[in-house]
């Protein structure tokens, strides 16, 4: 407890320690610290708190200075700094592209590419093939055939189809390509058809799956 500058009873110091609780300038000192002068305004009255300028937050309290003036010279530096310094810290933050976004960008590179039998790129591919060679581009592995990938991943419903999972088509999954949202499919159909993107309804439907 800090000394008083003038002779006060009992009541008024308690006066004195109510008003500071009010106004959030009380808390709990874990070192010894110099004081500084608490004055309650309009009275004459002061009083002397140890550490009480080191408060989290004290320099936001309206009109603190009034009660403690050695703080008329800290209050709006620190206010300030903190709304300059808040979106140069937002700037920072930028989304990422997802990982199946990543697979479809990779396999796009090579739309146009020729449709090459047991092709696994980088120039020629073909469907399992292409598959194969985008999800590696992101540092995935799967399996090489297109029955493999249909069976190994994880099954999706036709409605919940996300860009990079795997669609087979036809019967026995002996097609596959990769799904590139907004219902179409990259993929390396034949020999005569260049690697393309198409509607998921250019061929009979039969799975899909994400790894």
């Amino acid at each position: 407890m800090g000394k008083h500058r003038r002779n006060n009873s009992n009541a008024t110091r308690k006066a004195v320690a109510a008003s500071a609780v009010a106004l959030g300038a009380t808390a709990a000192i874990a070192s010894p610290a110099q004081a500084a002068e608490v004055v309650v305004p309009g009275t004459g009255i002061s009083v002397d708190i140890a550490g009480i300028e080191t408060t989290p937050g004290l320099n936001n309290v309206p009109g603190i200075d009034q009660w403690i003036p050695s703080l008329s010279s800290q209050a709006a530096p620190t206010a300030y700094a903190a709304v300059i310094d808040a979106p140069a810290a937002e700037a920072q933050a930028a989304p990422a592209a997802s990982t199946g976004q990543a697979i479809v960008d990779a396999a796009r590179t090579k739309i146009g590419s020729p449709y090459g039998w047991g092709a696994t790129g980088p120039n020629a591919f073909d469907c399992s093939g292409l598959t194969s060679w985008a999800y590696s581009q992101v540092g995935k592995s799967i399996p090489r055939t297109s029955q493999a990938q249909a069976a190994q991943g994880t099954p999706v419903a036709y409605s919940d189809l996300q860009a990079g999972d795997i669609v087979a088509f036809y019967s026995g999954a002996t097609h596959v390509g990769i799904y590139s949202g907004h219902g179409t499919v990259i993929h390396a159909l034949n020999s005569s058809t260049p690697l393309s993107e198409n509607s998921l309804d250019y061929m009979p439907f039969h799975s899909a799956v994400r790894f």
